[in-house]
């Protein structure tokens, strides 16, 4: 089984079960080293967040 890249535009999903953001789907802004800015929108609220790489699995 190969996995996907994470790039910037992919939409990820966080696995990171000690995470508030476990679950929530999002789309990678921008790449730096072993991090990745992950922009979640709902509704009338945006939130870009920095998490790490291994947290996240393309959606």
């Amino acid at each position: 089984m190969t996995t996907q890249p994470i790039l910037p535009g992919s939409t990820v999903v966080v696995i990171d079960k000690c995470s508030i953001y476990r679950g929530y789907t999002g789309f990678v802004q921008r790449i730096s080293g072993d991090r990745a800015a992950v922009l979640f929108e709902g509704g009338n609220w945006d939130k870009l967040v920095t998490l790490r790489l291994s947290d996240l699995v393309v959606a």
